[in-house]
């Protein structure tokens, strides 16, 4: 039996730097995995859309698709647009909608390499505070699990690691900054927990300047993190079906 096709499915935004990005991580995943075939697929905004995918991959014989969500948090696109999407796909296919990335200690390790590739140091950590700064949601368990990912982050050695958000949800970058300056932290980085570039992340790196912070890190972006992560999430839920035939066979 052949592997389900891995259909990774993306937000979509009218810059075109959101979409190179997207594709760029796709391929670096697909490295990661020779022979399995792997799709992209966005809501809005880019092409190729969802549907369209899935009546190519339904023509082309396919039976078995992991549908999986380009999205850091588990909010309205990965509980409402997503399944609704996936509802319209042709009768013959069989899909399983993967759990979204994170949280994960790959993105927390995503993170941090950003972090260094914008000039500091593990020895750097203990006098630098972090603003993890996201897209936003005001979506509690969205919420929650950015909250939880600035934990990990803090866990790792960063003097202070605060959230941040560019829409829907308090505090803004710019505020995050000045709160860490307030607290006496030396040091203040931001860090955009976004994947791809777009008008969110432009608004967290012009917060991260309106409130005077010392270092902007890049997008995690197609980060080889990112990449295992997208393979990592397709295998889980391959195994949650395996599970999930063998319990109903046992039963």
């Amino acid at each position: 039996m052949s592997a389900p096709v891995l259909l990774v499915i993306a937000h979509g935004s009218r810059d075109p730097r959101h979409a190179a990005t997207v594709h760029a991580l796709v391929r670096r995943a697909r490295s990661l995995r020779p022979g399995l075939r792997v799709e992209t697929a966005f809501l809005d905004f880019n092409l190729p859309a969802v549907p369209g995918v899935l009546d190519r991959l339904a023509a082309d014989g396919v039976r078995d698709v992991v549908a999986l969500p380009l999205l850091l948090t588990r909010a309205f696109h990965a509980k409402a647009d997503i399944p609704a999407v996936l509802r319209q796909a042709p009768p013959g296919l069989r899909i399983r909608q993967a759990e979204v990335l994170g949280p994960s200690p790959l993105l927390v390790s995503a993170v941090e390499q950003r972090l260094y590739e914008a000039g500091l140091t593990p020895g750097d950590k203990s006098a630098t505070g972090v603003v993890l700064a996201s897209a936003g949601s005001t979506d509690p368990e969205a919420i929650a699990a950015i909250a939880e990912t600035a934990r990990e982050l803090r866990r790792t050695g960063w003097c202070s690691v605060r959230p941040a958000f560019a829409s829907a949800s308090l505090p803004r970058t710019a505020d995050a900054v000045r709160a860490l300056r307030a607290d006496g932290v030396r040091r203040v980085a931001v860090a955009p927990y976004v994947i791809a570039p777009g008008r969110l992340p432009d608004r967290i790196a012009a917060g991260a300047a309106d409130g005077g912070a010392d270092v902007l890190a890049d997008v995690l972006g197609p980060s080889p993190e990112l990449a295992r992560l997208l393979i990592e999430r397709y295998e889980e839920c391959r195994a949650r079906r395996a599970e999930n035939l063998a319990a109903r066979a046992a039963g």
